[in-house]
């Protein structure tokens, strides 16, 4: 098997997308490309297959964007807007690959609030001509496999709700994807040990109810470890540049278009 381990993200921003409708700040006003943010989402390659994570409102955008020709399997953090408006865009991919059906995993109550925002997906194939995504939905509590890569959901608190970040087991490399994050039990740290890349929620300097801060992503990071950290789900308070000198050596904020092999 090909052994290739990439991320590419396709977008790093937080659920208004930067630049924000009607804003003139710095960072909305910014021409530096790495300050343009869509909604968070990210495409994992594993010896040539593809793994996507989470699907929002920019997806179509994104796929096109970057050229995104493939997807085998998906994984939905949660089912707020901004990680799961555009999963209906799944459906291309069906008709490009043969009609094939493409697996999605997540949490129980993650599977629930897709079927209430898109029950036509579950409707039978000939219901009235529809053209919907073809998908297989699994429910994930526990370490998985799939497409070659060992993976385990990361349960982590997200203001009243709890939801999901993945870690992937590849070939001897691994990382795990944590884009909407408050807190991590220690349960949850316990299962990101030893990790080659930790890409991290922050949103902002100042806190916020129900995403990490600078400060506390930093403490996160130092505590695991990890050989690299991306910094994701950015909102409009720092351009890429500024938010650079009050980062460790081993810490950078992601960008849109961003890819990395680890």
């Amino acid at each position: 098997m090909n052994g290739d381990f990439s991320i590419l993200f396709l977008g790093t921003g937080t659920s208004t997308g930067v630049p924000l409708i009607g804003c003139g700040c710095e960072v909305c006003r910014s021409h530096d490309p790495r300050d343009e943010r869509l909604r968070s989402s990210a495409l994992v390659t594993l010896g040539g297959r593809t793994f996507l994570l989470d699907a929002g409102p920019d997806f179509r955008a994104q796929c096109l964007r970057r050229r995104v020709s493939r997807i085998d399997a998906v994984f939905i953090t949660h089912a707020h807007a901004d990680h799961l408006f555009g999963f209906d865009d799944i459906r291309r991919f069906n008709t490009m690959q043969g009609n094939a059906v493409i697996p999605c995993y997540a949490g129980p109550d993650t599977i629930a609030g897709m079927h209430r925002v898109f029950p036509y997906i579950t409707q039978r194939r000939n219901a009235l001509g529809l053209y919907r995504p073809l998908i297989d939905f699994i429910s994930v509590t526990a370490p998985f496999e799939a497409l070659g890569a060992r993976l385990t959901p990361l349960p982590v608190i997200h203001g009243s709700i709890e939801t999901n970040g993945l870690r992937i087991d590849f070939q001897g490399r691994s990382l795990a994807y944590l884009p909407d994050v408050h807190e991590i039990p220690a349960s949850t740290l316990d299962l990101m040990r030893g990790l080659d890349l930790l890409v991290l929620n922050m949103l902002r300097p100042r806190p916020h109810p129900t995403h990490l801060t600078l400060g506390r992503a930093l403490v996160y990071a130092a505590r695991l470890a990890p050989r690299r950290t991306l910094l994701t789900h950015l909102s409009h308070d720092y351009t890429h540049a500024q938010l650079l000198p009050h980062l460790p050596p081993t810490v950078l904020p992601a960008y849109d278009g961003l890819s990395l092999t680890l």
